[in-house]
C-alpha cells in the first residue's frame, strides 16, 4: 500500500505531507511521490514497532520504536486511517504468524521425534519378549524330545512383523533427525593428513607387559642393521679407546708372557699424535745442547 500521509517534522515546520510506501513490512516514506526511486527519507519495521490509535482524533496514529524511532502520522480522513491501520496490523501480524508458524514445525518435529523414540522402546520390549518365547519354544517338552513347532512358528511370525514396525520406526527418526541437522554436520571434515602422506604409515603395536625397554641382543641386532657393511670403509677410532682397549688386553694376558701389544701400552709417548712426538724430541735435544 501506497498514498500521502502528514507527518510530524518539528515545532517550525509542524506537520508536512510525505508520501509513504509500505512493501513487505518494511514502511518508508519520501518527500512526494516522485521521489520513490530515488531513495527514502527514512523507514521503519513492523515487526518491532508498537501501532498507537487515538480515539480521540480519528485521523492520528503513531509508529514507535520504545527508545530508538517515533513517527507520528496523520491520514486525511478516518476512512484513510483506517485503510493503513488494516494494512499496517496486516504487514505485522503476518510477520508474526510466519514466526509463529516456524516455531509451530519445530516445536512439532521435536514432539514427533519423542514419539518415536517412545515407540522404540516399546517396540525393543517387546522384541526382548518375544525372543523369549522363542527360546521357550524351542526348548523339548516334558513328555515328548521334541519342541512345540506350532508355538515356535506362532513366535517367529510375531517376532518378524515386530523386527519390521522396529525398522520402520527407526527409518521415520533419521529422516526427522536428517531434517533438523544441517547436512554439512552429517558428513565428517575431511582429514588434512590424506594430503601429506602418500602411503599408509605402519603401526607398531606394544603389549601391555613391555617395558619398553630394548634387550641388549635386539640392541645389536639393530645396530647391525643400521650400520653400513665394513669392506673396504676406513673405520676412524679415538686414541683414548685404542689406549684403553689395549690395557684391557695387557690386563688378561698372563703375567710374564708379554704381548707386542705390552710394550705398546707400556709406552705412553707412543699414543701421542706424531706432530707432538717430534716436537717433544727437538725440545729434548735442545735441552741437552
Amino acid at each position: 500500500m501506497e498514498g500521502v500521509l502528514h507527518k510530524w517534522t518539528n515545532y517550525l515546520s509542524g506537520w508536512q505531507p510525505r508520501y509513504f510506501v509500505l512493501d513487505g513490512t518494511v514502511l518508508s516514506y519520501y518527500d512526494s511521490q516522485e521521489d520513490v526511486g530515488k531513495g527514502s527519507k527514512g523507514s521503519i519495521k513492523m515487526a518491532v514497532c508498537e501501532i498507537k490509535v487515538y480515539t480521540a482524533d480519528f485521523t492520528r496514529m503513531d509508529l514507535i520504536i520504545p527508545g530508538e524511532q517515533y513517527f507520528y502520522l496523520k491520514a486525511v480522513n478516518a476512512a484513510e486511517r483506517q485503510k493503513w491501520l488494516v494494512a499496517l496490523g496486516s504487514a505485522k501480524a503476518c510477520l508474526a504468524d510466519s514466526r509463529s508458524k516456524k516455531e509451530r514445525e519445530i516445536s512439532e518435529t521435536e514432539d514427533t521425534l519423542k514419539s518415536k523414540m517412545s515407540e522404540l522402546r516399546l517396540y525393543c520390549d517387546l522384541l526382548m519378549q518375544q525372543v523369549h518365547k522363542i527360546q521357550e519354544s524351542a526348548q523339548p517338552l516334558q513328555d515328548s524330545s521334541t519342541p512345540d513347532v506350532e508355538k515356535m512358528n506362532e513366535a517367529s511370525s510375531l517376532l518378524k512383523a515386530t523386527c519390521n514396525t522396529f525398522i520402520n520406526t527407526l527409518e521415520d527418526c533419521m529422516k526427522i533427525a536428517s531434517v533438523k541437522i544441517s547436512p554439512e554436520l552429517l558428513s565428517p571434515p575431511e582429514s588434512p593428513v590424506a594430503h601429506v602422506t602418500s602411503t599408509p604409515l605402519r603401526r607398531v603395536k606394544r603389549s601391555v607387559s613391555h617395558s619398553g625397554v630394548v634387550p641388549p641382543d635386539r640392541n645389536a641386532e639393530i645396530n647391525n642393521l643400521v650400520q653400513p657393511p665394513k669392506g673396504s670403509i676406513t673405520v676412524m677410532r679415538n686414541l683414548e679407546e685404542m689406549a684403553a682397549h689395549r690395557a684391557s688386553r695387557r690386563t688378561r694376558s698372563p703375567v710374564g708372557n708379554k704381548t707386542p701389544d705390552d710394550s705398546f701400552a707400556a709406552q705412553p709417548e707412543n699414543l701421542l699424535p706424531p706432530s707432538q712426538s717430534v716436537q717433544d724430541e727437538s725440545a729434548s735435544s735442545a735441552n741437552g745442547e
